[in-house]
C-alpha cells in the first residue's frame, strides 16, 4: 500500500514538474516576454519582433505561434534555430481593424522532442481619432545616393485646438517637413514630409520618427512613425570577400577583383589604412574595372582581416569596401602548414535533457 501511493505520488510530481521545466529552459531563450506598443495612431504599421536566441547545442525548431487576440498576428521568422544562431516572433498590432486598448498572449510552440511552451504578451492603446496614412514611410530599395521623399497624411477628428507640436528625430540621414493643411469641424490634416537625403550609406535602415501633439493626457501624446527602406549599393565588388588563404610573410599575394558601378566611373585609390596594398587599373571612366590587388603581408603571423576601401571620383565616400582575410605564415612557400590550429572552435553551452516518457 506504501508502495503504491509513493509511486502515484511520483507520477503526479513528474506530471506536474515536467512541464514547468520545459518551460523554463525555452522561456531562457527570449530576450523579453513582454512588449507595450503604447498609444499608436490608427492605421500606423506597428511591429514588434521578439528575439529567440538558442543557448543549446542541439539545433531548436519553432513549430507555429497563436494568438488569444485578432488585434495581434504573430508569425515566426528563421523557425529553424542552430547553436547560437537567431529567430524572432513577429507580433503586428492590428491598428486598422481594432481600436482602443487591447492585448494578446502569443503561445510559440517548439517542437519534439524538446517540446516546450512559450507564451510572450503584448499590448497597446490604439487610437481612433488620430490616423497616419499611410502608416509608415516605406522607402523600399534606393539607390545609393538618390535622394528619395515621402509623404504621410496626419488627421485628427475632436477637439478644436489639437494640434502637433514637433516630429523629433535623431536621424542625421533624413529630414522632416510638417505643414497643417486642413483644420475645421473639429478635424484637422497635417501633412508630413520625410526626405531621405543623398548621403546615406549601403545598407538597411530602419528608424522611427515621434509625432508629439497637445494632447493633455500624458500618455496619449507621443506616436511613433517607423521609417525604413534598403540603400542599394551603386558599386559592387567581386568577390565581395576575398580569401587569400596562407601567405607567407613578407612575400606579395596578387589577385583581381572586378569593380562594377551603375554609371561610368574612375578608380582613384584603393586603401587600406597602412600601405599594405598597392593597385593597378586604367584611368578609363567605364561602368566595369578589373582591378589587380597586391597584398604584402606583415612580419606578423596570424590570421588578418583588412578591410579594403576602393575609392572613386564620383565624391566624397562614394566607392566600395571589400575585405580581405589570410593567414600570415613564417614559412617558406613550399612548406606543409597545418591548419587545424587555426579552425575556430564554437563553445557549447548547456545541453537539454530530453523530456521523460509518459
Amino acid at each position: 500500500m506504501i508502495r503504491t501511493l509513493f509511486a502515484s505520488w511520483l507520477l503526479l510530481v513528474g506530471l506536474f514538474t515536467a512541464p514547468a521545466a520545459a518551460q523554463d529552459w525555452a522561456e531562457k531563450m527570449f530576450n523579453k516576454t513582454e512588449h507595450d506598443f503604447g498609444t499608436v495612431a490608427r492605421g500606423a504599421d506597428t511591429v514588434f519582433r521578439f528575439e529567440v536566441t538558442n543557448l543549446y547545442k542541439q539545433t531548436m525548431k519553432i513549430t507555429g505561434v497563436r494568438s488569444s487576440c485578432g488585434c495581434t498576428t504573430p508569425t515566426v521568422e528563421n523557425g529553424t534555430i542552430a547553436t547560437h544562431e537567431k529567430g524572432y516572433i513577429v507580433a503586428k498590432f492590428n491598428t486598422r481593424t481594432f481600436v482602443g486598448r487591447h492585448g494578446a498572449t502569443l503561445t510559440v510552440s517548439f517542437a519534439p522532442p524538446y517540446s516546450a511552451e512559450v507564451q510572450v504578451r503584448v499590448h497597446g492603446n490604439i487610437r481612433g481619432d488620430v490616423v497616419f496614412q499611410p502608416g509608415s514611410v516605406a522607402f523600399g530599395n534606393v539607390d545609393e545616393g538618390v535622394p528619395l521623399e515621402q509623404r504621410v497624411v496626419v488627421t485628427y477628428a475632436g477637439r478644436e485646438n489639437w494640434k502637433i507640436l514637433d516630429v523629433t528625430n535623431d536621424n542625421d540621414h533624413f529630414e522632416v517637413e510638417l505643414d497643417e493643411f486642413a483644420r475645421g469641424g473639429g478635424k484637422v490634416s497635417y501633412g508630413l514630409l520625410v526626405r531621405l537625403k543623398d548621403n546615406v550609406p549601403a545598407g538597411y535602415l530602419k528608424d522611427q520618427l515621434t509625432v508629439v501633439t497637445n494632447d493633455p493626457r500624458a500618455e496619449s501624446q507621443r506616436f511613433p512613425l517607423f521609417v525604413e527602406g534598403r540603400i542599394v549599393p551603386e558599386f559592387s565588388v567581386t568577390p565581395e570577400n576575398l580569401v587569400l588563404g596562407n601567405v607567407v610573410a613578407g612575400k606579395p599575394v596578387t589577385r583581381k577583383i572586378v569593380v562594377r558601378g551603375k554609371k561610368p566611373f574612375r578608380i582613384a585609390d584603393v586603401n587600406c589604412g597602412d600601405n599594405c596594398f598597392t593597385f593597378k587599373t586604367d584611368n578609363d571612366s567605364k561602368a566595369v574595372h578589373l582591378v589587380e590587388l597586391t597584398y604584402i603581408p606583415p612580419n606578423k603571423s596570424g590570421a588578418v582581416q583588412v578591410p579594403v576601401r576602393i575609392k572613386t571620383d564620383r565624391g566624397e565616400n562614394r566607392g566600395a569596401t571589400i575585405l580581405v582575410s589570410a593567414t600570415v605564415e613564417e614559412v617558406a612557400a613550399d612548406s606543409q602548414v597545418d591548419l587545424s590550429s587555426h579552425t575556430d572552435v564554437v563553445t557549447e553551452t548547456a545541453a537539454i535533457a530530453e523530456p521523460a516518457s509518459r
